[in-house]
């Protein structure tokens, strides 16, 4: 066994766990379990693999059951996401559009384009789902939120072309319903194919794609970044946990954690990332807050085993809470910047912080790709039924004529 890995097995049994009595209700049907459980369960994972190779056997393992359970057929061929931009506005050193994506006939995402200024492609690009957050005062919901707002165009400052696009049933694209299981089949099928948008833009570097996002978006994040090799590097930012599954049906809905010859949670999902650059982000005042003791050390020691230790991070921020605020986006920030190679000293002050002063914070109706200019196509899908049927039938037609 991997010395690392033995050590993290030891750590879990004396850390959250105490004597050890293994019970299948350390997997249970909902969407929190208790954290003694957990770090028991966790620590029962681990002892299905020793070292690299058995490690790659069981992400292999995760992997398959998650295409089953999604639906999704990485290898097989997709047609191209049809995007439509409008209301491009420029500023000092980024621009935004609004954007209206197609990811399969009549399913169309409500997204927002930041691209840098004054650079010479080809770009790398940041790739930002969100979460749950409903909007208060006037900090609105979704993508439209300030602190993504203020993400995604500091990136785009930094010389990323940033992609930030609606969950289901969330922002603008409310035409079909959000809390029920099936919403993570399309969601990360959305996820799958934002990769797919920005990888055939003839000024983004297809070798430089990461993707962060926060609370729900960073499940959407870990998932797609598990499923797609593609994104080469991946910061799921405060929702990496042993005990907490996701609060909601588009995150714990369905059967992902658990196949007939296997159990696993969103700690391995996450380390099937493996080797890739990984960024966990956590804090004290949430369901991340036993990261530094229990999940960071276990994805490291898959990464030890996989010779990458140095690809593995974490920030915890033990006195902070639930956001994607200011410390939480520097950390993402340089992260990204190293591992992508993004210019951070543009956005520095003089004493080496991260400045999103210059950010011009819009309102929802500016960020909009749906107006009454710009309508909500007809031929939109009724309903989930209709839209994993334009799924299924997108990749059938892709398969009948090859791109």
């Amino acid at each position: 066994m991997n010395s690392a890995h033995g050590a993290v097995l030891a750590l879990l049994s004396v850390t959250l766990i105490g004597p050890r009595a293994v019970s299948d209700d350390r997997w249970p049907p909902r969407h929190e379990i208790d954290e003694t459980l957990a770090a028991e369960a966790l620590q029962a994972c681990g002892e299905t693999w020793s070292d690299g190779d058995g490690w790659r056997e069981r992400a292999g393992l995760i992997r398959t059951h998650l295409r089953e359970v999604l639906n999704l057929d990485l290898d097989e061929p997709r047609p191209p996401v049809t995007a439509t931009l409008h209301h491009r506005r420029e500023f000092d050193d980024y621009a935004v559009s609004n954007v209206l994506l197609e990811t399969a006939e009549g399913v169309y995402v409500a997204a927002n384009f930041y691209e840098p200024l004054g650079r010479e492609g080809p770009y790398p690009s940041v790739l930002c789902p969100h979460g749950h957050f409903r909007g208060r005062d006037d900090n609105p919901e979704g993508r439209f939120q300030h602190d993504y707002q203020r993400l995604c165009a500091t990136l785009a400052r930094m010389g990323a072309v940033v992609l930030a696009w609606d969950m289901v049933g969330w922002g603008e694209t409310t035409y079909l319903p959000h809390g029920v299981p099936d919403t993570t089949i399309l969601q990360t099928w959305n996820s799958i194919r934002a990769v797919d948008y920005v990888s055939g833009l003839p000024d983004v570097d297809e070798t430089r794609i990461a993707m962060t996002g926060y609370s729900g978006g960073g499940t959407q994040t870990f998932l797609a970044a598990c499923l797609d090799e593609r994104v080469a590097a991946a910061a799921p930012v405060v929702m990496v946990s042993a005990h907490w599954f996701g609060g909601c049906p588009c995150e714990s809905g369905l059967p992902v954690h658990a196949g007939p010859n296997h159990r696993t949670n969103n700690v391995e999902i996450t380390a099937c990332i493996a080797p890739r650059p990984l960024l966990l982000v956590s804090c004290g005042e949430d369901w991340t807050r036993n990261t530094p003791l229990v999940e960071y050390p276990y994805i490291r020691s898959v990464y030890e085993a996989l010779g990458a230790a140095d690809s593995c991070t974490m920030t915890h921020l033990s006195e902070e809470g639930h956001d994607y605020g200011p410390s939480k986006r520097a950390a993402a920030c340089r992260f990204l910047a190293r591992r992508l190679g993004l210019d951070l000293e543009a956005v520095l002050t003089a004493d080496r912080a991260i400045d999103d002063a210059p950010v011009h914070i819009l309102k929802r109706s500016e960020l909009q790709a749906i107006d009454e200019a710009h309508p909500l196509p007809a031929d939109a899908v009724a309903d989930h039924a209709a839209a994993l049927a334009a799924i299924a039938a997108a990749r059938q037609s892709a398969v009948a004529e090859p791109r």
